[in-house]
């Protein structure tokens, strides 16, 4: 496969933040690129939702998978433990 250049013009500011976590990841822009354009092939689509929806609120409540609300946390932590002990017997 031939290699051809693209160029695109984005914030300085983005840039560098962009260059910093991809760094993190092992990733350097070429190849973060190129996954991003290969995942455009392969799912026939932008590879990530684009909404105008407030992604932390959707997020958050994504993470509990609809339970949001319907879970409580034992003021005793340790108190399901010794009630789950006695069926570890």
């Amino acid at each position: 496969m031939a290699a051809t250049n693209i160029n695109i013009r984005t914030d300085s500011e983005l840039k560098v933040k962009a260059q910093s976590v991809l760094n993190d990841l092992g990733f350097d822009m070429s190849t973060a690129i190129n996954v991003f354009l290969s995942q455009v092939v392969y799912k026939q689509a932008i590879p990530f939702e684009i909404s105008k929806i407030n992604t932390n609120t959707k997020a958050k409540n994504a993470k509990l998978g609809g339970w949001e609300g319907k879970i409580s946390m034992s003021a005793d932590f340790n108190e399901p433990m010794e009630e789950f002990s006695e069926y570890m017997l």
